[in-house]
C-alpha cells in the first residue's frame, strides 16, 4: 500500500493492503440481489450496498483489512506475478530491464540462499557501529548510510521548491521513530501503554538474533525507546505536518549549521554528491536543533543501541526466517492484528515493487492496459474537467478575484492517465541471483544517487510518483497534476462496457476526489503555477474555512470503533475532495445523461442512473478492517475509514436524497446548517 505521508505534500485516494484471493463479483456490475435489505440507502447507503458482501467475504488470516481496494490490489499483484516468473524462467538479455525483474525475483524467492547468509549481510555494518565512539563519527555514520539510501533519523528527499515550483532542491524531514507516529510514545491509554512494551520486547529480540546477549539486549533496547523519545518530543504530530508551512523551511548553509553545529550540512551534501546547492528545506527547525543536542548529549553507547536497533530492523524483511519472522509479529500481528504471513512470493514481488516499480510497470503495461483503455479514460477526464470548471463559475459564497484565480489553476490541471509517457532509463544498476540483500541494497543506492541527482536540475513534469501497477490515484500541488495509475482503471471503478452511471460513480468519482484537492485545505495554498502563494482574499478564505470546519465537525462525530473518533481535522483534505469529487461526478454524469436521453430514462435492475450512480460510489467503498489496524489508521492515516467515505459526501448532497426519495431526519439527509457544501 501507499499511503500520502503529509510531508511528501502529494495527496491521493487511499486505500488497503494487498489480499490473497480474487472474488469475481468484484469484476462485474452491480449485484442487487447483494443488497441489504434490512436496511434502506437514507439510513446507511455503505450497509445497504455491502453488508452482505462483506459478510460472505471475510478478512483473510494474512490481511488486515479486505474489499474492493484490496481485492483489485490482489489482480493487480497476480498480473505482476506472471511477470516476475516468466522473467525469472527466461534467458533475458544481460542489462535488460525483464533480466533485472527477472534475477531480483529470483534472488528474494530463494529462500535456501538466503537462510545460510543469516545476517552475514549486515555483519560489517554492524562491526563499524560497534565502532562509534564520538558526535562526529556518528555523523559521519549517518552520512554515509543517508548516501546508501539508508536514512538514519532525518529523511532526505528531492522535491519541487514551493516557492518556485520550476526548481528541484532538497528537504530534510523529521523522522527516526520506530512506532507508527509520534504521539505513541505518549498516549497513556493501556493499548498505547502495551503497544510501548512489545516494541521493547521486538527491540531486544531483534537485537539478540545479531548476537547481543539477552541482558544486555533489554538493557539497549530501553535506552532505544528512551532516545525516540526524545524524537518523538521534538516532533511535530500528524495534523501540524498537513501544514505546508511546517513542512517547508528553506535556509541557506550557514543558517542551517547554527541550528545543528555539530551536523554539518555542507559535509553532508557533499556525500550525498550534490554540490552547488546555496540552501534547502530544514523543514522541521525544532526537530532538528534536538537532533544535534542529542548527538552530543547522548551517550555514544545508547547512539550504538539506536543504530544498531535501526539497521537490524531495516534489513529484517531480507534476511534469514527468523527475523523475517520477529518483524511481522510486531508490525504485523501486534500492530495490525494481522494473522498470518502473506506468501512470499507476494512479499517479494513488493520489494521488487519498491525498488525496481517503474521497471516493473513498464513490463506490466505492455500486457494489461489496452490503448482503448487511456482513451475512455481520458474522455472521463475531459467532462469532469469541464463540470468542476462550471460548479467553480457558479459558487455563491467566493468572489469575483479569487475565483479567477481558482479558474486559472483548474485551467493549468495536468491529467497523467495509465502510464508514464517516457520510462526511466535503468542502466547503472546491477542485479545478480547471488544476493536479495545485495539486490536490495544495490537497488536502494541506486535509487538514492537518481533522486540526489535531481536536486537543482528543473523538474520532469513527465515523472510519475506512482507506478502503473498502483491501485491508488493521486494529485500533487506543486505540479497542479492529477494521475490515474492503469491499475485502478478496471471494475468496479471502470468498466468501458458498463453504464455512464457506474463509470461516473467509480472512476469518476475519482478523478473528482483529485481534482478537488487542488482546492482543499491544503491543495488550496498553491498557485496555478504549483507554487505556495495565497491566491485568497481574507474574506473567502474566511468563508472557506467556515465551511471545512462543519466538515471537520462532521467527521469528529463519527465514532469508530469502541469509543474512538475519526479524527476531523487530520482527515479534512480527504474529505474535502470526496464531498467535491462526488458532486463533480454527479454534475458530469448528467452532462453525459442530457446527450443520451434514452439512457438517461432506463433503468437497470430496477434502479435509475442517477441511484446507480450512489450505489457504484459506495460499492467502492466496500472494505472491513481487523480492529487493530482500524486503531492503528485512526492515529495515522489522513483518510477516514471507507464506511464514513461511503456516507459522508452522498449525505450533503441533495441530489441523493432525491434520488432515494429520503426525507428529512433521515440519518443520510444533512440539512440546515449541518449540511456541508464547498466546492
Amino acid at each position: 500500500m501507499m499511503r500520502c505521508a503529509p510531508r511528501l505534500l502529494s495527496l491521493c485516494l487511499g486505500l488497503g493492503f494487498a489480499a490473497a484471493a480474487l472474488a469475481d463479483d468484484m469484476n462485474t456490475s452491480l449485484n442487487p440481489a447483494e443488497f441489504d435489505r434490512t436496511t434502506s440507502p437514507c439510513q446507511n447507503l455503505f450497509q445497504f450496498v455491502n453488508a452482505n458482501w462483506l459478510k460472505a467475504h471475510p478478512i483473510p488470516p494474512d490481511r488486515t483489512s479486505w474489499g474492493a481496494f484490496v481485492m483489485l490490489d490482489e489482480r493487480s499483484l497476480n498480473a505482476q506475478h506472471e511477470i516476475a516468473e516468466h522473467a525469472a524462467k527466461t534467458e533475458n538479455p544481460p542489462g535488460s530491464i525483464a533480466q533485472k525483474v527477472g534475477d531480483f525475483y529470483a534472488s528474494g524467492m530463494d529462500e535456501a540462499a538466503i537462510e545460510q547468509a543469516g545476517y552475514d549481510p549486515i555483519k560489517d555494518d554492524l562491526k563499524r557501529i560497534d565502532g562509534l565512539a564520538t558526535p562526529e563519527e556518528i555523523a559521519n555514520f549517518l552520512r554515509d548510510y543517508a548516501a546508501q539510501g539508508l536514512s538514519f533519523v532525518f529523511d532526505f528527499a528531492a522535491q519541487a521548491d514551493f516557492h518556485d515550483s520550476r526548481r528541484m532542491i532538497a528537504y530534510a524531514s523529521q523522522d527516526g521513530l520506530g512506532l507508527p507516529e509520534r504521539d505513541y510514545y505518549f498516549k497513556t491509554d493501556e493499548t498505547s501503554k502495551k503497544i510501548r512494551a512489545a516494541y521493547v520486547e521486538h527491540i531486544a529480540r531483534s537485537l539478540e538474533l545479531v548476537g547481543v546477549k539477552k541482558a544486555d539486549a533489554g538493557k539497549q533496547a530501553r535506552a532505544v525507546m528512551a532516545l525516540e523519545t526524545k524524537l518523538a518530543d521534538a516532533s511535530l504530530p500528524i495534523v501540524a505536518l498537513r501544514d505546508p508551512n511546517n513542512q517547508y523551511h528553506f535556509v541557506d548553509m550557514a543558517a542551517a549549521d547554527k541550528t545543528t553545529p555539530h551536523f554539518s550540512w555542507e559535509k553532508f551534501f557533499a556525500s550525498q554528491n550534490v554540490v552547488g546547492e546555496k540552501g534547502f528545506s530544514l523543514s522541521q527547525p525544532k526537530f532538528f536543533a534536538a537532533m544535534d543536542r542529542l548527538l552530543v548529549e547522548t551517550p555514544a553507547e545508547q547512539w550504538r543501541a539506536y543504530l544498531r536497533f535501526h539497521l537490524v530492523n531495516a534489513a529484517e524483511p531480507y534476511l534469514s526466517k527468523a527475523f523475517v519472522d520477529e518483524q511481522f509479529d510486531f508490525y504485523s500481528r501486534t500492530l495490525r492484528g494481522q494473522q498470518e504471513q502473506r506468501p512470499r512470493w507476494k512479499r517479494v514481488l513488493g520489494t521488487l515493487d519498491r525498488e525496481l516499480g517503474m521497471a516493473l510497470g513498464e513490463l506490466y503495461v505492455a500486457q494489461n492496459f489496452p490503448p482503448e483503455a487511456k482513451t475512455r479514460a481520458q474522455e472521463l477526464v475531459g467532462n469532469l474537467r469541464v463540470a468542476l470548471k462550471a460548479r467553480i463559475e457558479k459558487l455563491d459564497w467566493m468572489s469575483e478575484a479569487t475565483k479567477q484565480q481558482a479558474l486559472a489553476k483548474w485551467d493549468t490541471f495536468l491529467p497523467k492517465i495509465g502510464y508514464p509517457d517516457k520510462w526511466r532509463d535503468w542502466s547503472g544498476l546491477a542485479i545478480s541471483r547471488d544476493s536479495y540483500f545485495g539486490n536490495v541494497r544495490a537497488a536502494r543506492k541506486f535509487n538514492h544517487a537518481w533522486r540526489m541527482g535531481k536536486i537543482g536540475k528543473p523538474v520532469d513534469r513527465t515523472e510519475w510518483e506512482m507506478t502503473p501497477q498502483t491501485v491508488n490515484a493521486y494529485y500533487n500541488p506543486l505540479q497542479n497534476e492529477i494521475v490515474f495509475p492503469a491499475a485502478i482503471l478496471q471494475p468496479p471503478f471502470f468498466d468501458a462496457k458498463a453504464d455512464d452511471a457506474l463509470n461516473y460513480g467509480g472512476i469518476g468519482a475519482v478523478i473528482g476526489h483529485e481534482m478537488t484537492h487542488g482546492y482543499d485545505d491544503e491543495g488550496s495554498q498553491f498557485d496555478a503555477q504549483g507554487n505556495f502563494k495565497n491566491w485568497w482574499t481574507k474574506e473567502d478564505r474566511e468563508k472557506f474555512d467556515a465551511r471545512t470546519d462543519k466538515l471537520v465537525k462532521q467527521f469528529d462525530a463519527y465514532v469508530a470503533i469502541d469509543d474512538l473518533h475519526v479524527k476531523g481535522k487530520q482527515t479534512l483534505g480527504e474529505n474535502i475532495a470526496d464531498l467535491g469529487g462526488l458532486n463533480v461526478a454527479y454534475d458530469a454524469l448528467q452532462r453525459a445523461l442530457a446527450q443520451h436521453p434514452a439512457e438517461a430514462q432506463q433503468r437497470i435492475d430496477g434502479y435509475t442512473e442517477e441511484q446507480r450512480f450512489f450505489l457504484n460510489f459506495a460499492r467502492v467503498w466496500a472494505n472491513q478492517f481487523r480492529p487493530q489496524e482500524l486503531k492503528l489508521r485512526l492515529n495515522t492515516d489522513v483518510h477516514a475509514p471507507a464506511q464514513f467515505r461511503a456516507i459522508a459526501a452522498p449525505s450533503n448532497m441533495p441530489a441523493f436524497a432525491q434520488a432515494f426519495g429520503c426525507k428529512a431526519g433521515d440519518p443520510m439527509v444533512r440539512a440546515g446548517e449541518t449540511q456541508v457544501t464547498i466546492w
